[in-house]
């Protein structure tokens, strides 16, 4: 299912192809790539929730959520998920104000949404970048990931 996002992110929506794409006919396109009918409904389908999250005014799971800075306590099921390198990196990119508490949940609920049996740091990654372009007025947020994400390293590495 994460080669199917990554495939239609890399394909259709990061080339800036017109988003609003026919169900039926991407299902057909995906289809002639290779990609099982199943995992291509169950990518669909968490895309739709994509939408859905960002698209709702209620955020239950950001109720009594104070502004002063809290620590992210992980479920078992996240921790299993979301290795130390991950959750650090999630950290990391609030700090640097390329997620917030909204956009991290949102983040957090898509991964657990993955259907895969491995998940990594790249992985995240391509999540959260997925995530911020979804999410109006993020857009420097999402330049920010991006640079992130495609970075090469300049000079010797030590």
């Amino acid at each position: 299912m994460f080669d199917i996002l990554m495939y239609l992110f890399e394909n259709l929506i990061h080339s800036e192809a017109e988003i609003r794409v026919d169900q039926d006919e991407l299902t057909e396109e995906l289809t002639r790539a290779g990609f099982h009918h199943d995992e291509i409904y169950k990518a669909l389908s968490w895309l739709e929730k994509l939408a859905a999250l960002q698209e709702t005014d209620q955020k239950p799971y950001l109720a009594g959520l104070s502004t002063t800075p809290v620590t992210r306590i992980y479920t078992y099921q996240e921790q299993m998920r979301l290795d130390v390198e991950c959750q650090g990196f999630l950290i990391f990119l609030e700090q640097i104000k390329v997620l917030d508490a909204s956009t991290r949940e949102m983040v957090i609920d898509r991964v657990m949404e993955l259907d895969s049996a491995e998940f990594g740091l790249e992985d995240l990654k391509w999540v959260v970048l997925m995530v911020l372009f979804n999410v109006p007025g993020k857009e420097n947020a999402y330049a920010q990931m991006e640079d992130l994400l495609f970075e090469t390293p300049q000079g010797p590495l030590h």
